[in-house]
């Protein structure tokens, strides 16, 4: 993700279900990134019993200061849950037109990402009856809560 020709890069944490837990945008994607990245998620979400990411060498060195009890699994496929939820990131920020600042990708993922996850049930998993369902669910969530904030 290049804001301003300034590359940063989009930390994602995503559960065994593929849904995204936390985001966080950084210009970095060192180690102290890295342990930026996990203190942030597990003072959220707690402490997971196994970490699994890429091969980038930054997550070891984190894991191994911030939490060394912790099962860390590093594979090239292992990690394929986090890679593909970039794809709906990606096509929102083509639509958009580029996030403007690491501030602004910052507000605007955490947001899309949580809200997103309600919009798109996961659809191979569902018959077309209970997709259907699960939609009207979701918008009728969604007018409630907004009624809230209205009134």
């Amino acid at each position: 993700m290049a804001l301003r020709d300034v590359k940063h890069w989009l930390w994602r944490a995503v559960d065994a279900n593929g849904d995204v837990l936390d985001i966080l945008v950084q210009s970095r994607r060192n180690k102290t990134a890295a342990k930026r990245f996990f203190r942030k998620l597990f003072r959220r979400w707690g402490e997971p019993r196994v970490l699994i990411t890429d091969k980038l060498r930054s997550y070891a060195a984190a894991k191994a200061e911030i939490a060394p009890g912790i099962k860390h699994r590093q594979h090239k496929g292992l990690n394929n849950r986090a890679e593909a939820s970039h794809r709906h990131t990606r096509r929102r920020e083509k639509v958009m037109g580029r996030f403007k600042s690491a501030g602004h990708a910052q507000r605007f993922l955490s947001v899309h990402d949580q809200t997103s996850a309600i919009f798109r049930p996961k659809r191979h998993r569902l018959s077309a009856a209970s997709y259907r369902y699960a939609r009207a669910a979701a918008f009728d969530l969604w007018n409630t809560y907004a009624g809230e904030l209205k009134a």
